[in-house]
């Protein structure tokens, strides 16, 4: 903050608030965050959620607390100015609701901006006990793909196995079951994210799942494309395909080299194969990966035009998905952390198109 010269930055509900206080809130239409100065730390809050507020923090905080009748942009602005501060930093994942109203409140004596570049820094590389969270729940969700794949068979609809991968990553400790789960078949693998309905698998169909949990709030998000009978040539190439363009990713990764230039390396080893250039299908539709932690996607990316250096701690998925409209797509997702001499999976890749493991 000082070196930024922000005087106070404010921190709404979501993961950056869990991030700096442990605290899993969710925003609504009454204002609460914290109010953090480089002496002091602040919390704003509705009167009636004191005790609650109280008992989640994991220590004592100064508050402010306003009744239901009370403007709380107004008490913020009260003490900004009583307490001379001229600069104020808004956490960038808050509402525009709240934030506009908190630059009404300020009006033209205060400077409001983004702390995005005060907290991405922080967040993007990640502690040991962040590293050892997210490397349980990946391998909770990969134990899970294992499983699945065993299981499944034609016949079954992708409600049925979204159901099936939910209560495994509930028997096996996630917060909430599956954070989220995509089933595709089929023709419908090269959509990246799907399509809606509730298709069933065929014989010969092939199968493309995206999976992830959170344990204590941090994420897992792997991706599995496989078949259960003997696919085409066509099908087995580009699968071939995939796997070296993720591994050629992986392989770029290191400390100093910038973001972007993980992405070049899978998508001008795929150009030089005769898939794209750049995203023209059939090809890459997408950016290589994204960061992960507290959000399952969350900065820095790697993508053309992010020039970010890796650092040891960062993390990211790495999925150079290769699509042949209207015929299949093929995703591998695993993810990887930046180490002082390079890049450690959290999970390993798939084997092959038939088995997911040797």
């Amino acid at each position: 903050m000082a070196n930024a010269a922000h005087q106070a930055v404010i921190i709404t509900p979501g993961s950056n608030l869990q991030y700096f206080f442990g605290l899993n809130l969710y925003e609504s239409e009454r204002f609460i965050g914290a109010l953090i100065t480089p002496s002091e730390t602040i919390f704003i809050c509705p009167k009636f959620e004191d005790t609650s507020l109280a008992a989640k923090l994991n220590q004592p905080y100064e508050t402010l607390y306003w009744e239901e009748d009370e403007d709380p942009y107004a008490l913020i602005a009260t003490y900004l100015r009583s307490n001379s501060v001229n600069l104020c930093a808004i956490d960038p994942n808050c509402s525009y609701g709240h934030a506009s109203r908190i630059g009404d409140a300020l009006g033209r004596a205060i400077g409001v901006g983004s702390a995005h570049a005060l907290i991405s820094p922080l967040r993007a590389r990640k502690s040991a006990a962040e590293l050892a969270l997210m490397t349980f729940a990946k391998q909770l969700t990969l134990d899970i793909h294992l499983t699945i794949a065993g299981w499944i068979k034609p016949g079954m609809a992708c409600s049925e196995v979204k159901h099936e991968i939910d209560r495994l990553h509930r028997a096996g400790g996630a917060d909430n079951g599956s954070s989220f789960c995509a089933v595709q078949f089929g023709e419908a693998t090269a959509h990246p994210h799907g399509v809606p309905g509730d298709p069933v698998l065929q014989p010969g169909e092939l199968i493309l799942i995206d999976t992830g949990c959170t344990i204590d709030g941090y994420n897992s998000d792997i991706t599995r494309t496989y078949a259960l009978d003997t696919m085409s040539e066509e099908v087995e190439m580009m699968w071939a395909l995939e796997k070296e363009a993720q591994q050629a990713a992986f392989d770029r990764a290191a400390p100093g080299v910038a973001c972007e230039d993980v992405d070049t390396a899978a998508r001008q080893f795929l150009t030089d194969r005769g898939l794209g250039p750049d995203y023209k299908l059939p090809g890459v539709p997408h950016r290589t990966g994204h960061g992960i932690g507290l959000d399952i996607h969350e900065g820095p990316y790697l993508v053309r035009g992010d020039k970010t250096p890796l650092a040891a701690g960062m993390c990211f998925s790495n999925e150079p998905m290769i699509v042949v409209p209207g015929k299949f797509g093929i995703r591998l997702e695993d993810h990887f952390y930046i180490t002082e001499t390079g890049a450690s999976w959290f999970t390993e890749p798939q084997e092959s198109l038939y088995a997911l493991t040797q």
